[in-house]
């Protein structure tokens, strides 16, 4: 699929279908992480692959903003150092390579940035240096998305030179 294509088709849906997603899709969408950008290139990122369904529910439980990911076929958890004060910006860029990555074989995927500290390091283990940034859901559509997004006019966002100088392009 053409990049521009996935951005403008990818959208983010609560729902996904009881369907599994082969592993080398998976390992796509770790290497997307893997291969992304970072600051400094120090790569201080760290990816959890959570597949195991009871652990996938476990993750919606400890969520407070991503219930909906207990639907999902697998999902990432995304460490950063927050030692790094571009570590926020880096998971975003992560997050959105994945995302991209799985869309581009029809996988569906969702972020989240809600969560309970404390019982998501218990239940994952994870490390106490590194901040839980993002969790991102995966899994192939529960239903036929149609590829609109509401968004606003590019004249409405976008100016040329200046802010508010109307942009002709």
């Amino acid at each position: 699929m053409d990049t521009f294509e996935s951005i403008a088709t990818k959208l983010e849906p609560m729902e996904y279908a009881k369907k599994h997603i082969p592993a080398d899709v998976k390992k796509k969408v770790l290497e997307a992480a893997r291969l992304t950008a970072s600051g400094i290139n120090c790569q201080h990122w760290r990816f959890v692959l959570i597949q195991d369904p009871a652990l996938v529910r476990r993750l919606a439980d400890d969520s407070t903003t991503g219930h909906w990911v207990a639907s999902a076929d697998f999902a990432v958890l995304v460490l950063t150092n927050p030692k790094y004060n571009f570590h926020v910006f880096d998971a975003g860029r992560v997050v959105q390579d994945m995302e991209l990555a799985a869309w581009n074989y029809g996988v569906a995927s969702r972020v989240f940035t809600g969560f309970d500290k404390e019982k998501m390091t218990r239940d994952f283990g994870l490390p106490s240096d590194l901040s839980i940034t993002a969790a991102v859901g995966f899994g192939y559509p529960a239903k036929k998305l149609l590829g609109r997004k509401n968004r606003l006019p590019i004249a409405e966002i976008a100016f040329l030179d200046r802010y508010g100088q109307k942009l002709s392009l």
